[in-house]
């Protein structure tokens, strides 16, 4: 019993619980009309600018959890399931916790600004996990192992980047925005027991996440 416990805790569950509560919401969605049904999709907490300029901050979080077809949810899915293995792996379960959560954020502050269609899907929180993976490559470098693996994701997401140029309907803003941040919060909450990352790249980190998601954040709401 103990052997399960301990095996358990040092799994990937926050990424189980991720992927287990979009699987989770695009069942209700299915449920409630169809995922691809914007009114729908609004109602469980879509990307509205117009709602979010109202006060409607949640909206900003809420589309992390929604996808719009059957596959998006699945490349996503797919995608979180094994890029979240190794991320909750190298930073541990609360710091791969913090850079999901606050990479969707700012995915989602950066398409509030810059993209007026509503919008929905884990992706901006995905990239922030490619710019984890970007913050170890680049703090790492003289590690082999995470250096090949960063080299390996980086050619997946810039395939990703041009696809987003050339397909309609991708929210490139999004995408972006959630690289950047999950790049500056990999660095603030940095990697245990690995003491690469300097108090003071921490702080510059920090500040910079937070200036710049106040500063889109005023354009968003006085746009």
């Amino acid at each position: 019993m103990q052997r399960q416990l301990r095996q358990l805790r040092n799994g990937p569950y926050m990424m189980y619980l991720f992927l287990g509560l979009q699987i989770l919401m695009y069942l209700v969605l299915t449920l409630f009309g169809g995922s691809q049904n914007g009114n729908v999709l609004v109602f469980f907490g879509a990307k509205v600018n117009s709602l979010i300029q109202q006060g409607e901050w949640w909206r900003l979080i809420t589309p992390i959890f929604l996808h719009s077809g059957l596959t998006h949810i699945a490349v996503n899915s797919i995608t979180l399931y094994f890029i979240g293995l190794q991320i909750e792996s190298l930073f541990g379960h609360w710091r791969f916790t913090v850079i999901y959560l606050l990479s969707g954020l700012a995915g989602n502050i950066a398409s509030f600004v810059f993209n007026t269609s509503i919008s929905v899907g884990a992706s901006t929180a995905l990239f922030g996990l490619f710019g984890a993976f970007f913050m170890l490559m680049e703090t790492f470098r003289q590690n082999t192992g995470i250096r090949a693996m960063g080299q390996q994701f980086g050619l997946f997401i810039f395939l990703n980047l041009a696809f987003d140029l050339f397909i309609p309907g991708i929210d490139l803003a999004g995408h972006v925005g959630g690289l950047l941040g999950g790049f500056l919060i990999a660095n603030l909450v940095g990697v245990p027991n690995m003491h690469a990352v300097s108090n003071w790249r921490r702080i510059v980190a920090g500040i910079v996440f937070i200036a710049a998601s106040g500063f889109f954040l005023y354009l968003g709401f006085t746009n």
